[in-house]
This record gives C-alpha cells, structure tokens and sequence, in this order.
C-alpha cells in the first residue's frame, strides 16, 4: 500500500481493505494499492480512520479502480476468550526486513504465538514471534517497518491489525489492534455496513473455532433457498419482545444457567437465538453455536472462559453426549464470568426428562432450567401478518441479486408487485410459523419470474422447482448430466441427505449402495460427491458436503423422494453406522410428519425399520423419545417385537435401551416387558437359576402396565415378583431381601391404587421393616429407600384412620428426605414436595391446619419449578398438589384461593386426560367434584352443576370398567349432583 508511508493491508471481502491508521491519510483522500508479485496498482480512497499511534490504529479503505478483482469469501472475526497462553497466530505483510533494492516488493509471514494477559489493559494483542528476531535494518530503523496494517489471523479468524513493533523487546514481538477493539467503535461497524455488509460483525473465539459452527455469509450464494437459513438473518427480526427481556435477564444473572427453547421446525427457535447471540455479543460476550460434530472431550475446553459466554445447542434433542459434556464443562468453569446454554429443540420430550438423571453435573446444573415452547410469530392473518410478508418480500428482493443465475431480474418491481394491498392466500394454515410466511414470499417472488403457475401444491414443491434447476444446471458444469440420469442424481442427493457421511471415503462408499451407481467407476463416484459439495459445501471443514436448507425443506424434499422411491432407504439401510442409522430415521420421521405426506410416508417408514431390524430399532428407540411424531417408529417396535424370529437376546438389548420413563413409548414398554416376561418364565419353568431374571421382569412389567393405568394386571404381576423374591431372599437373605423389599414397595402401591388398604399397609410395614435393617448396616445405599417406604406406610396408616402414627411416619420419612436434598436436590427434590403434600394430608386430618398449608403450599412451589424444568414428568404432581392446596385452604375459609386452585388443577388434569385418558381420567374426576364443591361452596351453583355433571359422566365409565374401584367415587358424585339439583330446584 502507498501513500507516503509503506504499509500492509489485507483485503477483508470485495473491494474493502483493512490496514492501519498511521499508514494512510485522512478519510476521504486516495491511497494506491499493490500486491506483492504482481504488476499493476489500484486506487482506493480510506473510509473509515481511527486514531493513528492510539487503541484504535486502523482503516479501511475501499478501492473504487473497475479492474480490481477481490476474493469473493469474506473474512471471519476473532478474539480471544480465555487466559490460555500460547495461541498459535500469524500475519503476512511487506516487511523491510525483506526488500531488496531494484527488486519487485516482497512479502514475509511471520508466525508464533499471543498470550491474553499481554498488554491487557492496553487492548492490545502482542505476538511473539517463533522466529529469530531479525537485526535492525538502519540506525534506528525497525525490521518491520511495512508490516502496520497487516492482518493478524488466529486460524480462520482475523483476530487483529499489526500496528507496532514495541521497543525493549528487541524486535521479538508485534503489537496489534485486536478486533474487538475495532468492532465496538460505531463507526468502523457502519463502515462495514456500507461497504461490506458480507463481512458481518460477529465475534467468534480463536481458541474454540474447531468448535464452532460459523454463520453463514449473507452474500455470494449459488441457490435462492440458502436465503431461508435462520443465521443469515435476510429478513429483519420482529416480535418476541417479552421472550427476548426475559432471556435478557436471564443472561444478566451470575454464573451458570440454561434455558430450553421448543418448538415445531419453522417456528423461529434459531433466529430468535442469533438475534439474543447478537445482543449479547455486542455488549462483549462471546457466543458459540456447537458444532455437530464437536467432539464430547474437547468440550473440556470451554470450562477456561474469561469472558461472558452463551452456547447455543440446536437439536439439542440429539446431542444428548455433547450436552453431558457441555454440563460438565461448566460444572469445572470457575463461575467468575457467566456461562449460559441456550438449547434449541423440538420438543421437550422424554429426552430432556432423560438428560437432568444422566449424570450428577446434569442433576446439579439444570436444576431449576426453564423451557420455553416458542409460539408461532403471526398467529392471526391480520395486517400484522401481511406486514410481515411485505418485510419478506422486500428483504429477498433486495438479496437475490446476489445468488447466482438470478442477479438479471427486475427484483424492486417484481416485490413491488406483490406489496400492494393484502395478498390474497395469508390466511391459509401454515402461515403463522415464520418460516412458512417467508417461503411463501420467496416462492411468489421466484414464481413472478416466469408465466407459468406455480408449480406443485405445497409451497415446499415451488421452491423444490427452482432448486431443481440449479442442480441441473451445476451437474451440467461437472458433467455429470447427461452422462448420468437426472433420476439416478436425485437418487444421490437424497442418500447424502439421508445418511450424511464424515469422511469422503465413507461418502464415496455411501454414493456406491444407490443401485444406479453402484457400477460406476471411482472416478464418476468423486465426481458426484463433488457435485453434491458444490451444491451444498460443508458448514464446517472435513466433511463432504452439507446439505440443503433450511431443515424443513431438506426434510420435505426427501421425504417427497422417498414416496416415490422408498426402496433407496432399503438399499442405504444395512451398511448406515449407528450415526447414520440415527440421522436416517431422524429426516424420515420429521419428513413423515409433514402434513402432506404423513399419511402416505408413515407405512414406508415402519416398513424401513422392520426389514432392517438388526440395524435401525436401537436408534428407533433413541429417536422415538427425540421426535414429537413417534407413531411409526413405535409400530415397527410392536411388530420387531411380536416376530418370533427376533430373538431374546435382540429383545432384551431394547429393554436396556429404553429409558426408565418415556411418555412416547410407554404402551410399547409394556408390551416389550410382556414379551421379555413370558420369556424368563419359560427358562424359569425349566431351571428354578432364572427364577431371578423372572422376578425382575414381573416388577419391571408391573411398573410399566401401572404407568398405562392397566393397575389390575400390574397388581397380579407385582404379586407374583414378591412371591417369587420371598422365597429367593430365604435361600440367599444377603442377595434378595433389597430386591424383595423394592417388590414389597411396589406391591404396597399397586394394592393402594385398587383400594386395598389393609394389604397395603401390610405389604409396605414389611418394606419398612426390611430397609430399616438395611440402613442400620449401610446407610447410604438404603436410606433414599428407606424414606420412600415411610412416606407409603404414612399414606396406607392415614387411609386406615391410625393418624398419629402416619404423622410420625412421614415425618421421619421428610426429615431424611430434606437432608438428602440439600446434598442432591436434582435427585431428591420431587420426593421432597412428594413428602410434603403427604405431611400435608396428615396434619389436617389431625386438625393442625394451618401447619397443613404451610406444607403444601412449599410442596406446590417445588413442583412449580420442576414443571418449569420437566412438564412431562412433573405436571401429574402438581396438578395433585393443587387439589390439596384447595382443600387447605378450603378448611380455613379462604374459599376465593381454594376455587383458583382447584381451577389450574382441572386444566392440567384435563389436558392430561385428553392425550393419557386411562391414567388421568380418574385424576380428572375427583378434581371436578373438588371444583364443583368449591363453586358451590361461594354461590356459583349453575357453574357447581356443570363441573359435578361432567364428574358423574366420567366415574360412569370408569365403573362400567372397574366397578369395584370406582362406584364408591361414583356414588359420592352422584350425592353432590343431587344436592346441587335441590337447591337449584
């Protein structure tokens, strides 16, 4: 660069170079520019100056000469985020030290490492050099004079601008301008605004970008649908205010914390967290966006954060390993700057119940973690609706120019076309998730192009018609087409999409099982996986290929191929690793989910799984507990299990593999104990050595028929485990009896549910009997048990009118449970409130009532805050405990509180009852007679009739069932609505 003064420079994306203030003239004037070994010079006029020998000593200047040529990819910032010594950097520039008189300038590229803490407080980086420090050029001549303006680059990322060669180190280090330094300054930010918006002004850190997924550039793409991806932000964010200052103060807390955002894909999960990220990053946190295929032990490395740090996990429902080491990362940081997760899913499903039991830093760190279901943006078609289409439409027409092969339309008069008034078609269904509105105007937009309609009945396929075009016209640049049918190249595309792959010899090998090229030569095979990197490079190096986005039109388009073509999936199949097993039903059975192709997909799917059941129902089971629309993966595990050819050992591997509680496959965890059941008593008929094996299986099938309120077949196979362990525990007491008292446990409950209190309360005395011995001799193991029996014996003593001792029980058993959860309240605090509604129930039997409120309104503020963190498990309790905390209050005359009580308790246990109704019904009930006593109770009586009528109706049903354990609920239901009749008259 000249300009009186030599400098360096490097030129950050198209037209625009980053060099050093004290090396150009004043914004506005012309500098010349040249690249080393090459002829010619250019003209550019600086931009933007900060201050020349001070903090901010750089510039920009942007070169307006026709003939200049930049590189079209532009550049990545960086900064450092942790004390760690020893970052690897380097630059390049023209260095004195290296010219040579009546030789063409030449370039150096220095290389070595920065420590954080030098010159800190200067915000100053300073790289010590790995080379020898070269001799002075001249009296009093630095060696690197040239070398300000050069561009310091920590791996990937532009991490500063070489400003000084320092004295007293003896030319063995340069100083530099760090990147954060310049991207707080406004106006070198509205510079790159102007004049290299690509550029973006994301900070990601140095030491951690083999972790992080990078944004994807908003400039120089090749497909119209790239301007779909969440990260590239096209259209301005709107809306969310409220969620948006809740996360905000969530991230202004100390120290650690997460917070799970769910939804449908479409919804707007990942642009809501970029724009969180970017408010964050701009008042200087660092974000991190988790790359998929980070691996778990090099997560370790983020627990050594310096500065305020935010990792998003997208899938987060998937990553199940790198959120485990994640937690554990965070459990190590030292929590003198904050740490948040941000995870993006969804659904908050049983895989999320599964995550807070998996390790003890998930216990202790996601404790108290919120989840957010996101609600669709534009849910009514009104003008705000129509306000955010024209946004849409605007925003693409402005960025399309810059996608290949669409740069020669008039976009400005196509949108403007399509903004005036209201669009007709914004109050189909759909169109109030975000991206469903913004396909929608990228399709009209694409569509105004040409003459003919629209093609295909979803906006998926109109897009897929223009996609279509690009992979031919790209295959014809590879010649590809028509050496290869245009089929057997949509074939491809959907494997690679299907399966994905890490390596290019695990894509070629991928590419080889789609039949039609199964008979190519390696050469046609790495042609065809270059295609695909073409059309979709790789988010992140090493791998293949990407894929297309966004996911929900990469789903769409092969579950659309796979309708027409379903024997691909059968031939990709029996080779997938477990990694590609797990993606492949993970895009089928989102794709299957689709409105317009679930009906048809579905059967395909199940198919899929039972003709590869060796292969694909480990991941099944996996998957199912990650989707919102598990159905055809739970009927290829009924139909897997049902064959006679599968064998015990197949079945007994996918009991491991079920978690302990799944909402999704809970029908299917019985029937898969069932049939593990009748199993072990076949052996166990022929050799009394599997009677064991027998016993654990009868306890854990009557655990998962009580789950599905099937309580009458649970009873009889909680019965025969105690048997059987009874007399197991007389041979070998030292082995048997913890297992004979868990069975007793379970007995206890099973008898209670059906009304048999005397065997109950017999049944868990034993129990208590059992674990009160094993304390004595080893308390840690036996003493969480312990207590859950005498919270039991509390409940069958009261239920028998022996109110004392039920007091005395449940108290003993609540001051074991308040110590184990101040050591572990993750995995003690739903026993806890547990215990309190118990104790509870107890002191206002024995008249303490105000004791009694005190009790459970602690028990209902417990659960409160587990429902925040798991709905799916904690609802049912809270929903129990606020029908108790009705009747507290209810006892003290305080009757307004008790009717809002009950009221959140029937909504929840309505809710329940409408997707679980066998479980919740009965729930469903009491809690209306409860409410239609509490309406009464405050002279409401028409409303009183109407919840008592709908109780009636419901323990009408549940008697012709089970008359023996409902009529007596029935028959008082029946007295409270002939009571209600009379006095309505």
């Amino acid at each position: 660069m000249e300009s009186g003064r030599p400098g360096s420079g490097y030129v950050i994306a198209g037209r625009l170079v980053l060099t050093s203030a004290h090396v150009v003239p004043e914004p506005g004037h012309t500098v010349r520019l040249f690249r080393p070994g090459e002829g010619g010079t250019w003209d550019g006029r600086v931009v933007w100056r900060g201050t020349p020998g001070g903090r901010d000593d750089a510039a920009l200047v942007r070169v307006d000469d026709p003939s200049w040529a930049g590189p079209r990819q532009p550049i990545r910032w960086g900064r450092t985020v942790t004390h760690r010594p020893g970052t690897a950097c380097e630059t390049w520039g023209v260095a004195d030290l290296v010219q040579r008189p009546g030789r063409a300038t030449d370039a150096v590229q220095p290389s070595g490492t920065l420590n954080p803490g030098d010159r800190f407080a200067g915000n100053r980086y300073v790289m010590s050099l790995a080379q020898h420090p070269p001799e002075p050029v001249g009296e009093g001549a630095s060696p690197w004079g040239g070398m300000s303006g050069a561009a310091l680059f920590c791996g990937d990322l532009l991490a500063g601008v070489i400003a000084a060669d320092p004295a007293g180190r003896a030319h063995a280090h340069l100083e530099a301008v760090p990147a954060y330094v310049l991207l707080h300054d406004p106006g070198f930010r509205a510079a790159l605004t102007d004049h290299a918006p690509e550029v973006g002004t994301a900070l990601e850190p140095v030491e951690w970008q083999h972790l992080t997924e990078p944004a994807a550039a908003t400039r120089l793409m090749n497909s119209p649908a790239a301007l779909l991806q969440a990260r590239r932000q096209i259209v301005p964010f709107r809306g969310r205010t409220t969620l948006l200052a809740d996360l905000d103060t969530w991230a202004g807390e100390d120290g650690f914390a997460a917070r799970l955002l769910h939804g449908p894909g479409g919804q707007g999960k990942t642009r809501l967290a970029q724009h969180l990220a970017d408010t964050l990053t701009a008042g200087g946190w660092t974000a991190l966006w988790l790359r998929a295929d980070a691996s778990a032990d090099k997560l370790a490395e983020l627990s050594a954060a310096a500065v305020p740090l935010l990792v998003v996990v997208d899938y987060a429902e998937t990553r199940a390993a790198q959120l485990l080491a994640l937690l554990e990362a965070a459990a190590q940081h030292s929590g003198e700057s904050a740490f948040k997760m941000l995870l993006l899913a969804r659904t908050a499903g049983d895989w999320w119940n599964d995550l807070h039991a998996a390790s003890t830093a998930a216990e202790d760190l996601l404790d108290g973690t919120g989840t957010i279901l996101l609600p669709a943006l534009e849910p009514e078609p009104d003008a705000s609706r129509t306000a955010a289409y024209h946004q849409a439409v605007d925003s693409y027409a402005a960025h399309l120019p810059h996608v290949r092969s669409w740069q020669h339309h008039d976009w400005p008069a196509l949108a403007a076309r399509l903004t005036v008034g209201t669009p007709e078609g914004l109050d189909r269904p759909g169109l109030d998730t975000a991206l469903t509105l913004h396909m929608t105007a990228l399709a009209d937009l694409l569509d105004a192009t040409t003459d003919t309609a629209p093609a295909g009945t979803t906006v998926e396929d109109r897009l897929l018609v223009h996609e279509r075009r690009y992979w031919t016209t790209t295959a014809a640049a590879h010649h590809l087409n028509p050496g290869l049918a245009f089929a057997t190249l949509t074939d491809a595309l959907a494997a690679a999409h299907l399966l994905g792959a890490d390596t290019d010899d695990q894509a070629d090998a991928l590419l080889r099982h789609v039949p039609a090229l199964a008979d190519q030569t390696t050469d046609r095979i790495h042609a065809v996986r270059r295609w695909i990197a073409a059309l979709y490079p790789a988010p992140t190096p090493g791998l293949p290929w990407g894929m297309l986005q966004p996911d929900r039109l990469a789903e769409y388009f092969t579950g659309r191929h796979l309708l027409q073509n379903p024997a691909l999936a059968h031939h990709l199949a029996p080779t997938a690793t477990e990694a590609q097993a797990t993606r492949l039903l993970t895009l089928y059975t989102r794709a299957a989910a689709h409105p317009a192709l679930c009906h048809q997909l579905a059967p395909h799917l199940t198919t899929l799984c039972t003709d590869h059941a060796l292969t694909l129902t480990g991941p099944a089971i996996d998957v199912a507990t990650q989707t919102e629309h598990p159905g055809p993966l739970a009927d290829a595990l009924h139909h897997i299990t049902d064959n006679p050819a599968t064998s015990p050992n197949h079945l007994q591997a996918l009991a491991d593999r079920l978690p302990h509680t799944s909402y999704n496959l809970a029908p299917y965890a019985a029937h898969l104990t069932q049939r593990l059941t009748e199993y072990h008593r076949t052996r166990a008929d022929h050799d009394p050595a599997h009677l064991p094996d027998l016993a654990a299986s009868l306890n854990n099938f009557s655990n998962r028929l009580a789950a599905l309120g099937r309580r009458e077949e649970a009873l009889v196979a909680i019965g025969e485990a105690v048997e059987i362990r009874r007399e197991l525990a007389r041979a070998q007491p030292d082995d048997f009896r913890p297992r004979l008292a868990l069975s007793l446990n379970n007995l206890a409950i099973r008898l209670g549910e059906l009304g048999r209190q005397e065997e109950a309360l017999e049944a868990i005395g034993e129990a208590v009997e059992i674990r009160r011995e094993l304390v004595q001799g080893r308390p840690d193991p036996f003493r969480p048990h312990f207590a859950s029996s005498l919270n039991n014996l509390a409940i069958w003593l009261a239920a028998l009118g022996r109110r004392e001792e039920a007091l005395e029980a449940i108290g003993e058993a609540l001051e074991i449970r308040r110590e184990l959860a101040r050591d572990r309240p993750d995995a003690f605090r739903p026993d806890l409130a547990g215990h309190l509604n118990n104790l509870s129930n107890r002191l206002g039997e024995v008249g303490r009532r105000e004791e009694a409120l005190e009790a459970i309104r602690e028990a209902v503020e417990v659960y409160r805050e587990l429902v925040r963190d798991r709905p799916d498990a904690f609802r049912p309790d809270l929903a129990g405990s606020l029908n108790n905390l009705s009747s507290r209050l209810a006892d003290l005359g305080r009757r307004e509180e008790a009717l809002e009580a009950i009221g959140e308790a029937v909504e929840i246990r309505r809710e329940l009852a409408r997707t679980r109704p066998e479980a919740f019904r009965p729930d469903l009930a009491m809690s209306l007679s409860n409410l239609s006593i509490s309406l009464a109770g405050l002279g409401r009586r028409e409303e009183a009739l109407a919840a008592i009528r709908e109780a009636v109706a419901i323990r009408r049903e549940l008697v012709q069932a089970r008359p023996e354990v409902h009529q007596s609920e029935l028959e008082k239901s029946l007295g409270v609505l002939e009571w209600l009749e009379e006095s309505i008259g």
